[in-house]
């Protein structure tokens, strides 16, 4: 009797063990063959679920994006004052930081590949941001998205001082900062 193979969970099993294959070599260097051999498969089952690199690298990147929210949602818990809120950032960076450093790491390299006229209109990055700055909206309680995105630029920001091997980042102090930033920022807006 033949294997009934269910191809959507193959894939994302697939896609599942891409993340590490990118994080050694980094998105320009590993070729589809490479990612084959990584994964145990034939170049040619790899050319089935993903007729490129870029199109596997975007659909890792669309399964990455909505698991990192779901996660970090989940993890950082429901709305808690800004404080709070801020503490909980700081410790879900400190438990992740590698993985953040790693993400970041591909992220960079991906995008140093490409047209910047090509990453402005592409639909999977597109969404991937949009996604994560819903997320930062519902962490925060805020509608505000040029405060969702300063937020998550913020954090970029310390994750790639990290990537770059600045030991002085304190994800705590830094997190804090930002939550007096935020408190004083939202009061004056409350104000005015």
């Amino acid at each position: 009797m033949p294997k009934i193979v269910d191809h959507e969970q193959y894939r994302k099993e697939l896609l599942g063990k891409c993340f590490d294959l990118f994080a050694q070599k980094g998105y320009s260097a590993i070729t589809m063959r490479e990612i084959a051999q990584g994964l145990g498969v034939s170049t040619g089952t790899l050319y089935h679920y993903f007729p490129s690199k870029q199109a596997l690298f975007e659909q890792l990147l669309e399964e990455i994006s909505q698991q990192d929210v779901a996660m970090a949602l989940a993890e950082l818990g429901g709305r808690k004052p800004l404080p709070e809120a801020m503490a909980a950032l700081a410790r879900y960076l400190v438990k992740n930081e590698d993985y953040f450093i790693k993400w970041t790491y591909i992220w960079v390299d991906f995008c140093q590949h490409q047209d910047s006229e090509q990453i402005k209109v592409n639909g999977v990055l597109k969404r991937a941001n949009q996604r994560y700055q819903q997320a930062a909206c519902d962490f925060l309680g805020i509608q505000d998205s040029v405060l969702a995105t300063f937020v998550l630029s913020f954090v970029n920001g310390l994750i790639l001082e990290k990537l770059w091997g600045d030991e002085n980042i304190c994800f705590t102090e830094q997190c804090a900062l930002l939550g007096k930033m935020l408190t004083a920022y939202l009061r004056d807006e409350e104000r005015g």
